[in-house]
């Protein structure tokens, strides 16, 4: 299975968030952008989403800019999912489909609750942990 790029740079963007929600500070768009490699028309588009979706706010300024609204251990991947998917689900049965096609269904609907399990059993502060230790991994020298 594969994730949208919105999806994954949604979660880009909620990383970069996350790793500054401890000192309380705000990032611009352009610091999303540039940190993480996403056209800033397109974060935009997502930041907004994500703020109707009340998973971040926002506030004007200089001193503004984004920050998520709960603590990042409080936010899974699933929350971003649907906020940025719209939670849209498989199709549901109707009366006059063929044997064939209820099997495919019944298939497609046990693999999207597979998923939606792994990604409710993440937060944000899971996807910081991991990348915090890539990166102590990465600034490993041996002699």
């Amino acid at each position: 299975m594969q994730f949208s790029s919105k999806y994954e740079y949604t979660l880009l963007a909620l990383l970069e968030l996350a790793t500054a929600y401890p000192k309380g500070e705000y990032l611009h768009i352009r610091q999303i952008a540039e940190l993480q490699n996403i056209p800033s028309r397109y974060l935009e588009q997502i930041l907004a989403t994500l703020r109707k979706g009340g998973l971040i706010q926002s506030t004007r300024g200089s001193k503004g800019g984004y920050i998520l609204t709960r603590e990042p251990s409080e936010i899974t991947l699933l929350d971003a999912f649907n906020c940025i998917e719209g939670g849209s689900g498989i199709a549901a049965f109707t009366t006059n489909q063929s044997i064939g096609k209820k099997v495919v269904q019944s298939f497609c609907l046990e693999a999207y609750q597979a998923v939606n399990s792994v990604l409710q059993q993440y937060t944000l502060q899971d996807l910081r942990e991991r990348q915090e230790n890539q990166s102590q991994t990465q600034l490993m020298y041996y002699i």
